[in-house]
């Protein structure tokens, strides 16, 4: 339950569910953004590496509305953490329904900050941000931006293409760059969409990706028992 004090937060309230135990995590990040690509790729992720959730953060610099569920419950703006051990990776994962209003440049750079303690405290060495760029190409791609150009050619022979002269507005691109200040390694991950609707498809594409990076190769679809989540 929170106190008074969290209701009022005059700062970033960090709520742990519980203290999983992780070994040198991969962080993986999927926020709403152009064609909401970053976290339908995140909610692909969570369901198909079936990924608990163990700890949420809540910040005055997040909008001022409430979500309300399918069921009609409401609920603070947040973003939410879920680990997932794996074979090769144990991997922390990030989504939230929200962002700081992208006029509220100082918002977006508290709440990156906050995150990036975070992850960080838990062991998080390596930083992977996922999103959608707005261009129309005949074929969808993704795009790859990293922290260093050996990061950004060994992501391109994974099959990504290098995004260059190029920008990455909000959380998306600050956390990837915020790594980089802290002497940590990342990639963003960018599928290419019209951005006007949820892409499902730019989605899916920036998972598959994501998997085939991590070693866990997606050859078909999606799996039946896993949805997109707009």
């Amino acid at each position: 339950m929170f106190g008074v004090g969290c209701l009022l937060m005059d700062k970033a309230f960090l709520r742990r569910l519980s203290e999983p135990k992780l070994e040198n995590p991969v962080f993986i990040q999927g926020l709403p953004g152009f064609g909401n690509v970053g976290r339908i790729a995140a909610h692909l992720a969570i369901k198909f590496c079936d990924a608990k959730l163990f700890a949420e953060l809540y910040s005055p610099s997040f909008p001022d509305y409430i979500s309300i569920s399918s069921k009609g419950i409401a609920h603070l703006p947040r973003y939410e953490f879920y680990y997932a051990p794996m074979e090769k990776n144990n991997l922390v994962i990030m989504t939230g329904e929200i962002q700081p209003s992208f006029d509220d440049v100082v918002a977006h750079y508290e709440v990156c900050e906050d995150v990036m303690d975070f992850v960080e405290s838990l062991g998080c060495r390596f930083i992977i941000t996922m999103g959608g760029i707005p261009i129309t190409e005949e074929k969808a791609q993704v795009y790859i931006a990293a922290t260093s150009p050996r990061l950004a050619t060994e992501f391109m022979e994974k099959g990504a293409v290098i995004y260059s002269k190029g920008r990455i507005v909000g959380g998306t691109g600050l956390t990837l760059a915020m790594a980089k200040e802290r002497k940590l390694e990342g990639v963003s991950l960018l599928g290419t969409t019209t951005g006007f609707r949820a892409d499902r498809e730019a989605g899916f594409l920036v998972f598959k990706f994501l998997m085939k990076a991590l070693g866990k190769e997606i050859k078909e679809g999606l799996p039946e028992n896993t949805a997109t989540e707009e």
